[in-house]
């Protein structure tokens, strides 16, 4: 046993004796046919004040496909009400990962999310491989990258399970799932709007209109626009470079069918359409023409929050237009109940001309470009029963994906001539001292009285892939009563993934410089070169800079193809016990995986699922008369297989590969509510793992097992609420959140990727804080709420990551930073 298993098993041990002393409750696990909503805490927009807090609200999750109260989920859960989504003016889920310790969301691209749950997450936007994390809306996978991170419309609660769920969830859920749940067309009428108005331009308004149909059917629809002007300006142009612009709309309607059968169909639509994000360079230029020196002197880094920042992204865009439809049919029988999940969703997204150098010269040009469409269907049916002694759900699912994506890296052929000059691919000094090749001739050409140059035209280099993927499964998940007290839980789902991939990578695109290149040719120019010695050509100029690993040199213009399968059985043993009414202890042993797949930018790669598992042991524990309860768990977990793209720093010009790794971790989750008094509650969550490689060698070679994965030791959220009741004068509400995360842990691995300990200038990698605040004032009646809010109210930006690409070829490096202090005013009518 490592020392660090054995620190785990003390850990656990203690857990399970501190909660043996421990009174504890009975698992109340009766499913229902149709899953009612969770009972929430009023927010401060309802009619009807809520009644004084005698007890802690009571939260019911569908965590394990039934419906729990969360005390009574054998499974390390958080919760975040609709309240917690107001308090922090919250628009997606990452506005919402600082407050879920152990959640990391990077939301800065929209539609290049990713997403990271107990130090497991997915390096790669690639069609070709899979979250790491499940995304549920309704219990419908919301499947890869771009129709992933969508905005908030009429969510009721969100779970966040963390460790694997492999049995409950399916396929990508080796690190957890985050499960959405929307709230569902009502008996009775109502309607609700909100406008928001902040600083850097904020306009953000939604309405939702609930209207029943007769005794047995409702609609319900919502709507939101959100923009802003953004917080960075280009200090030359003064255009705003990181802006907001979307809108959403979802309408739902829900129908019973005689006693016993009900039905809900939604459809879900955003448009996304604004400015791509923005990159600041952090490297001093020279003025021009001089070019940064090689190799880049990073303990010389400027620091992007306090230089301007300035780009020429020539078509800067990031687009998504996301639709999808979704049928849920719930009947019960006598022995129990079945659920019917049927699916459709279907987006384009394109991630256009995002700056990559952070300059506004045409000689150090480069940006890059994903664009993706993407249509799933996915088909569920879900049994479930009990009885005295037994809870059983049980099911099958079958999803159909086809996607698209073209990858892009666009520059100049001036930016290409720096490139030639730097890795002494042009012609020798006595030719020409620069080292120049397009400069050299278009000088010959311009010297010779040609009005012809190679300089300023557009270069352009793509990987276009599809992919085919359909994955099937059986599942089924016990719990046996065995006592009063005692329960035990079996689980299992088998799942087959079949995956068709393509690859075509054609050789470089420059119609502008061909045609120039053909007039030169044709007029003598070269054939005069030629004579003097000077072997230059049009096929001289026939290269490429972006995809140049052996596979991709080998296989210019050539489509490739490849099909796979992988089968895989992911089970969970639960064993939970109930010492009186208010304690319960669990132990689990659970498997999670990520489907194999492909590498988009490797022909001809592929990899297989990648495995976790997860032991976890824990106790949830309730104090009535002290309105206060709390939830502990310590787990360890071994990840084998884990594919990661990276930079790969060891060729001239810098590849992007596929490497694979295995990590081992261990942790504690705590959480806590209390709610101290009648107007005040408090809530406490806290993380902690300490993840590393078991083994593991990168592509230069630096053996880094046994090292850090970089992961945060600690991270935690704290937050505050307190209620004044006026009566007449109405209610006044003041919230509080605050959240900490940790110092990326450096090691040799993160170093040479520029993720952390480079430079002082930039502090990569510290430990961040976040301080959102609300007040508002609610009228007698409930029907009006005046509020103002604060997000990141000390002002703490952070820098989210560095883009390297350009750092040994052009001697360019950007930074792209989190967001500044913003703040704002809320109204809101309610009937």
């Amino acid at each position: 046993m490592s020392p660090k298993q054995g620190i785990l098993c003390t850990c656990l041990r203690r857990a399970l004796l501190g909660a043996c002393a421990l009174p504890l409750a009975a698992l109340a696990q009766q499913p229902s046919p149709a899953p009612a909503a969770a009972p929430q805490a009023q927010s401060a927009t309802d009619p009807a004040p809520r009644d004084d807090a005698l007890t802690l609200d009571r939260i019911v999750v569908t965590a394990q496909s039934r419906e729990q109260e969360l005390q009574d989920v054998p499974i390390a859960l958080q919760v975040i009400d609709a309240q917690i989504i107001d308090d922090v003016a919250a628009e997606d889920l990452g506005d919402l990962d600082s407050f879920v310790p152990g959640l990391v969301v990077n939301s800065q691209q929209p539609t290049q999310p990713s997403f990271e749950l107990r130090g497991i997450s997915t390096d790669d936007f690639g069609i070709g491989t899979d979250p790491a994390v499940g995304i549920y809306v309704d219990g419908v996978y919301a499947g890869r990258g771009g129709g992933v991170l969508l905005p908030f419309t009429d969510v009721e609660r969100i779970e966040v399970l963390k460790g694997p769920q492999g049995t409950l969830f399916g396929r990508n859920t080796a690190a957890g799932a985050i499960s959405i749940i929307t709230r569902k067309p009502g008996n009775e009428q109502e309607a609700r709007a909100k406008l928001r108005l902040g600083n850097y331009g904020k306009q953000y308004f939604e309405a939702m209109f609930n209207q029943p149909v007769g005794e047995e059917s409702a609609f319900r629809i919502n709507g939101l626009f959100n923009h802003s002007d953004g917080w960075i300006q280009d200090a030359v142009t003064g255009e705003d470079l990181n802006p907001e612009n979307n809108w959403a709309t979802r309408a739902a309607f829900r129908t019973r069918f005689g006693d016993n059968t009900t039905a809900t169909i939604s459809w879900d639509h955003e448009s996304l359409d604004q400015r791509a994000v923005a990159t600041t360079g952090i490297v001093a230029l020279p003025p021009a023409p001089g070019i940064p020196g090689l190799p880049v002197d990073e303990s010389a880094y400027l620091d992007p929050r306090e230089i301007p920042t300035v780009s020429d992204a020539v078509g800067s865009s990031e687009f998504r237009r996301f639709d999808g439809v979704t049928l849920i049919v719930d009947h019960a029988f006598e022995w129990g109940g079945l659920t019917s999940t049927t699916s459709w969703r279907d987006y384009d997204s394109a991630n256009a001309a995002v700056d990559e150098d952070g300059t506004n010269r045409r000689d150090l040009y480069v940006d890059s470009t994903n664009t993706e469409s993407n249509t799933s269907a996915y088909q569920e049916f879900k049994f479930r029963g009990s009885s005295d002694r037994i809870d059983w759900v049980a099911g099958a699912s079958y999803f159909q994906e086809s996607a698209d994506q073209t990858s892009e890296v666009n520059t100049y052929t001036d930016a290409v001539d720096t490139i030639v000059r730097n890795l002494g691919m042009g012609l020798p000094p006595f030719v020409d001292p620069q080292g120049r090749l397009f400069g050299f001739v278009s000088d010959v050409a311009a010297a010779n009285g040609i009005p012809l140059s190679l300089m300023g035209h557009r270069w352009n280099e793509k990987f276009i892939n599809t992919g085919e993927t359909k994955a099937y499964a059986v599942f089924g998940d016990v719990i046996w009563h065995a006592t009063d007290r005692l329960n035990l839980t079996f689980g299992l789902r088998w799942t087959r993934d079949e995956k068709d991939f393509s690859w075509l990578n054609n050789p470089r695109s420059a119609p502008t410089l061909d045609a120039t290149l053909a007039q030169l040719d044709a007029i003598g120019l070269f054939a005069a070169l030629n004579q003097m010695g000077l072997p230059i050509s049009p096929e001289t100029f026939m290269f490429d800079i972006a995809f140049i690993d052996p596979p991709a040199m080998l296989n210019k213009g050539v489509l490739n193809k490849a099909s796979n399968s992988w089968t895989d059985l992911s089970p969970r043993f639960v064993v939970d016990y109930h010492f009186n009414d208010e304690t319960m202890a669990y132990a689990s042993l659970a498997k999670g995986y990520k489907a194999g797949g492909f590498n988009s930018l490797q022909i001809g790669s592929d990899f297989d699922n990648e495995d976790v598992w997860n032991f976890e042991t824990g106790i949830k524990q309730a104090f009535p008369d002290l309105r206060l309860s709390y939830n502990a768990s310590a787990f360890y977990y071994v990840y084998d297989n884990r594919q990661a793209v990276r930079l790969d720093m060891t060729t001239s010009i810098p590849r992007y590969v596929v490497d694979t790794s295995d990590l081992e971790a261990y942790g504690l989750d705590f959480d806590t509510r209390w709610q101290v008094t009648d107007g005040l509650a408090l809530d406490f969550n806290a993380s902690y793992i300490d993840s590393t490689y078991k083994e593991y060698i990168t592509p230069e070679g630096i053996d880094v097992s046994g090292q850090a994965t970089g992961i945060p030791k600690w991270s935690a959220a704290v937050g505050l609420d307190y209620l004044w009741r006026m009566n007449d004068a109405g209610d006044l509400r003041f919230a509080l959140r605050h959240a900490y995360r940790g110092a990326t842990r450096c090691s040799d691995e993160s170093q040479s990727q520029g993720t952390c300990g480079i430079s002082e200038a930039l502090d990569l990698g510290e430990s961040q804080q976040l301080t959102n605040a609300r007040f508002a004032w609610t009228s007698p009646r409930g029907h009006w709420t005046w509020a103002v809010y604060g997000r990141n109210l000390f002002d703490h930006q952070y820098i989210n990551s560095l883009g390297t690409y350009g750092k040994t070829v052009l001697g360019t490096v950007g930074a792209r930073v989190s967001e500044p202090r913003t703040y704002g005013v809320e109204v809101a009518v309610k009937f």
